[in-house]
C-alpha cells in the first residue's frame, strides 16, 4: 500500500462551502475539499468495516479509563494504533432554524472545537430540514451520502454539531461504519486533556461518566451472564437466579465510580472555602475574569498581575480557577480570578460538575466579562456566558464589559458596531496592552473601598501596624511626633475593630 501524504482542509474554506451548499436550491451539500490530515506513521489508509452493533469504539474507549471493567476492547492494537496518528473527520450539522450566519459560526466553532480536541477536519455535511431524523439524524438518503464521503476521504470520525441521542448514533455508526460523536463528546474530551488539578480532573471524568452512563451499549458477550442459575455459584439459598450481564455490572461500577467522585470533589469544598473565608476576613475584594472560551481572559490576567498562567491558542486551555492579587492605583489589593471558559450549548453535565469552581464568579465583587471582539458573532458570545452567570445566580454582581483583541479588527466601523453593542464597554488589547490602563481604573471604581475613618497614634516599635495599613488601607496624612506616627486613613470594619487599642481619644 503506498503512503497517503495528506493536507488539512482551511477552515474557512472547509466552513464556506459546507454553508454554500447546504443553502442553495437544493439545500443539500457537495463534498468539498479532499484531503485527509497527516497520519504519524506509514498505513495512514488504515479502515475498518464491520458490524454496526460491534463497532462502539467510543464508548469502549472511554471505559478503558474506569478500572477493572469487564466490557473492554478485545481489539486492543486497533485501539493503540489509532492513538499514534491524528483523527481524520467529518462534521455533520442540521439547520433547523435561525440564519445563514449562525449556521456558519456554529461549524466554524465545531471546526475549532475538533481541532483543539487534535483532529483534523476534512469534510463536511449540512443540511437543512426542520427537525432532525429521529433514527438517523439526517435520513437514510443522506446517511448514505455521509458514508459516501467518508469512505471518499478516508476520515475515521464524524462529529455531529448538536447532542446525538444513543438511538441516533448507533444508527448512524451502522451505515457509515466509522465512529459517530457529538458535540458533547467532544468538549468532554477537550477538558480530559486540559484538566491539571486533582479537583479538575475528577469535575471531567465525572462529568465523562454521566455522559456514558446512558450510551453504555452491550457487544459479543457483554450480554452472557454472570454466575446466578443453578448451581451458578457455591453460596446455596438466595445466590440462584438469571445472574448479572457484564455491562449491568460496567452500570453498577459507574454508579460507584460517580458516587465516590462527588465525594472526593465534596471533599476538595473545605480548603477552597478555607481561602475564600481568608479573603473575606480580611475583606480583599475579588473580581472574577468570566468569558467565551478563547477570548483571551488568561492574556488579560497575565498582563495586570504577571501570573504567568498558561495562554493557548485553543479552545477551553484554562479548566482550573486561578487566583492572583493586584493593587489598584491608589494602593487598595484586590483578587483577580481567572475561571473556565464557556461555549453555547455547553453539556449541562460540565455546568454541574464545575458548579464549585464557578462558585468563585457568584461570590465575587465585580465580574470583567471578556468578549473576543475580532470573532464574528459577539453578540452570542456575550449571551451564553451572561446565561450560566445567571446559573449560578450572579447577574446581579457589577459587570465590565471588556472587549478584547481589538489590535484584530480592521477598521473603526466594527469598533462602532461593537460600541452600538455595549455602550459601556472597555477596548483593550491584552497583547499589545491597549486599553489595560482604562480598565484597571474602571475595576478600581467598582472594587469595595474602605469606608471607615480612623484617627491612629502607632508607636514607634509598631512599625507593621503602619506598614498593614498601606497594604489593606488608605493613608489619608502621616505625621511624626512625640508618641509616636500619627495616621489618619480609611480602612474597613473588621480593620477598624483590631485598631481601636492605637485610636486617638478626641475630646
Amino acid at each position: 500500500m503506498s503512503e497517503k501524504v495528506d493536507t488539512p482542509v482551511d477552515n474557512d474554506d472547509v466552513v464556506s462551502r459546507v454553508l454554500a451548499n447546504a443553502t442553495g436550491p437544493s439545500a443539500s451539500h457537495t463534498v468539498f475539499g479532499s484531503g485527509s490530515a497527516q497520519a504519524l506513521q506509514n498505513g495512514s489508509d488504515y479502515s475498518v468495516s464491520r458490524d454496526g452493533e460491534q463497532f462502539d469504539r467510543e464508548d469502549r474507549q472511554a471505559l478503558r479509563r474506569v478500572a477493572g471493567l469487564s466490557t473492554e476492547l478485545d481489539d486492543v492494537t486497533e485501539v493503540e494504533y489509532r492513538q499514534l496518528r491524528i483523527e481524520r473527520v467529518v462534521l455533520i450539522g442540521i439547520y433547523t432554524q435561525g440564519t445563514t450566519v449562525d449556521a456558519e459560526n456554529s461549524m466554524r466553532e465545531l471546526y475549532a472545537l475538533a481541532e483543539t480536541a487534535g483532529a483534523v477536519v476534512l469534510d463536511g455535511l449540512l443540511q437543512r430540514r426542520a427537525t432532525p431524523d429521529p433514527s438517523t439524524y439526517f435520513g437514510k438518503g443522506k446517511a448514505e451520502e455521509l458514508r459516501d464521503i467518508v469512505a471518499a476521504n478516508g476520515a475515521d470520525t464524524v462529529i455531529a454539531d448538536t447532542e446525538l441521542a444513543p438511538s441516533q448514533r448507533r444508527a448512524l455508526e451502522d451505515v457509515v461504519k466509522v465512529k459517530v460523536i457529538d458535540r458533547t463528546a467532544v468538549i468532554l474530551d477537550i477538558f480530559s486533556q486540559h484538566a491539571k488539578s486533582r479537583e479538575g480532573k475528577a469535575q471531567v471524568e465525572l462529568a465523562q461518566l454521566e455522559y456514558m452512563l446512558p450510551r453504555l451499549r452491550g457487544w459479543g458477550e457483554a450480554l452472557s451472564r454472570q454466575g446466578g442459575g443453578a448451581g451458578g455459584s457455591g453460596d446455596g439459598m438466595g445466590s440462584r437466579g438469571p445472574g448479572e450481564t457484564k455491562i449491568e455490572l460496567d452500570r453498577r461500577r459507574i454508579h460507584t465510580r460517580m458516587s465516590r467522585l462527588r465525594k472526593q470533589i465534596k471533599g476538595f469544598a473545605p480548603a477552597r472555602e478555607a481561602k475564600r473565608a481568608n479573603r473575606n476576613r480580611f475583606e480583599v475584594p475579588s473580581v472574577a475574569i468570566v468569558g467565551y472560551t478563547n477570548a483571551g481572559k488568561s492574556s488579560l490576567l497575565n498582563h495586570i498581575t504577571s501570573a504567568g498562567v498558561l495562554v493557548e491558542n485553543a479552545l477551553f486551555a484554562t479548566l482550573d480557577a486561578t487566583v492572583r492579587k493586584s493593587v489598584t492605583a491608589d494602593g487598595r489589593p484586590y483578587t483577580l480570578t481567572d475561571t473556565v471558559g464557556f461555549v453555547r450549548n455547553l453539556p449541562h453535565q460540565l455546568v454541574e460538575a464545575f458548579r464549585s469552581t464557578l462558585e468563585e464568579v457568584g461570590e465575587s465583587d465585580v465580574i470583567v466579562h471578556v468578549v473576543d471582539a475580532s470573532h464574528p458573532d459577539p453578540a452570542s458570545q456575550l449571551a451564553t456566558v451572561r446565561d450560566v452567570i445567571g446559573e449560578v445566580d450572579a447577574r446581579d454582581i457589577p459587570e465590565i464589559v471588556v472587549f478584547n483583541k481589538v489590535d484584530l479588527l480592521q477598521d473603526d466601523d466594527q469598533r462602532l458596531l461593537l460600541r452600538a453593542l455595549e455602550p459601556n464597554a472597555i477596548f483593550v488589547s491584552a497583547r499589545t496592552g491597549e486599553g489595560v490602563a482604562e480598565l484597571q481604573a474602571r475595576i478600581a471604581e467598582l472594587v469595595p473601598s474602605p469606608n471607615v475613618r480612623v484617627e491612629l497614634l502607632v508607636p514607634y516599635d509598631r512599625g507593621d501596624v503602619v506598614a498593614s495599613l498601606h497594604d489593606r488601607g488608605r493613608i489619608l496624612s502621616t505625621e511624626y511626633v512625640e508618641g509616636g506616627t500619627h495616621v489618619t486613613a480609611m480602612v474597613n470594619a473588621i480593620d477598624e475593630s483590631a485598631l481601636r487599642e492605637f485610636a486617638v481619644v478626641t475630646a
